[in-house]
């Protein structure tokens, strides 16, 4: 039979909620073997400057009020992604992931970093786009921060990609739009297990609520990752919901995924048709379709 792991988070029964949830700092995961290079790629920003993504990644950490950041690494990528960094480097710290020891591994690396202090994790290989004034990561830390308790950004996604992303099952706050109480966390479900699980009520047919990138997390979070009774990055979030009050928020935004088939160039054309040469985009597309042979 194949191994899953399927946490039922249930009713809380004792809640210990963070007295405060005012993230300033933020880490960042940059050192899987088949992802690491991804964020120093090279990306035409919304302004039209060529940066890395990694630099687009920061750009939109620090607007949101993140004081500092630290970006766990692979061995030996640290002045690469130095470079990478741009004007941000006076702001991160980089730390190595000696051994490719997996995501829980690369986390607890920040452990010092975190200091038992509230924090931003998110992961390098994803950009964003928001559909409101205010940036994926600021709407965010703001709801994190208005419901004093740990956070983790959600966005609906169609069941074919669920072997890419970890998933929630849950129930609406009343009156809060896009809240969900969290419920069951599922590491790259399979959809007959989605739907055995994850369902919620309101999502279109085959949609279900993975993760998008980031989490605001109180430091509790560490804690169970680091005795290793969460089994798992997934499965840790499950338990520590569990124990405090998690809500996942669903971000007026997109995600795109660079490590997805073709994930850079939908990025980068996500960030084209965002600026203001949008319309010198369209027309270029357009004779680009006019002229295909298929």
């Amino acid at each position: 039979m194949k191994d899953f792991s399927v946490v039922q988070c249930g009713i809380f029964l004792t809640k210990s909620i963070h007295s405060s949830m005012k993230i300033r700092k933020a880490v960042i995961t940059a050192a899987g073997p088949d992802q690491h290079h991804l964020p120093l790629q090279a990306v035409t920003s919304r302004s039209g400057t060529s940066q890395t993504a990694l630099q687009v990644l920061l750009d939109e950490v620090f607007a949101s009020g993140i004081t500092s950041a630290q970006v766990v690494v692979a061995a030996g990528d640290t002045e690469a992604y130095r470079k990478a960094s741009g004007p941000h480097a006076e702001q991160v710290t980089f730390i190595e992931q000696a051994n490719p020891a997996g995501y829980g591994d690369a986390i607890l690396q920040a452990s010092d970093f975190i200091d038992g202090d509230p924090f931003l994790l998110m992961v390098s290989d994803h950009l964003y786009l928001s559909h409101t004034d205010r940036s994926c990561v600021s709407q965010l830390l703001k709801t994190a921060e208005t419901n004093s308790c740990s956070m983790s950004a959600v966005q609906a996604t169609h069941e074919s990609k669920l072997p890419l992303y970890g998933a929630i099952g849950g129930v609406k706050v009343p009156q809060a739009a896009g809240l969900y109480e969290i419920r069951n966390v599922i590491e790259k479900p399979s959809p007959t297990l989605a739907e055995q699980h994850l369902t919620i009520p309101g999502l279109r047919a085959a949609q279900y609520l993975c993760f998008f990138g980031m989490h605001a997390l109180s430091p509790k979070f560490i804690e169970i990752l680091n005795d290793g009774s969460g089994n798992g990055v997934s499965a840790s979030l499950g338990k520590l919901a569990k124990t405090e009050r998690c809500l996942a928020y669903e971000i007026q935004g997109r995600r795109f995924n660079l490590d997805e088939q073709n994930g850079l160039l939908i990025a980068q054309l996500a960030l084209a048709l965002d600026g203001p040469q949008r319309d010198g985009v369209l027309v270029s597309l357009l004779e680009l379709l006019a002229t295909s042979n298929r």
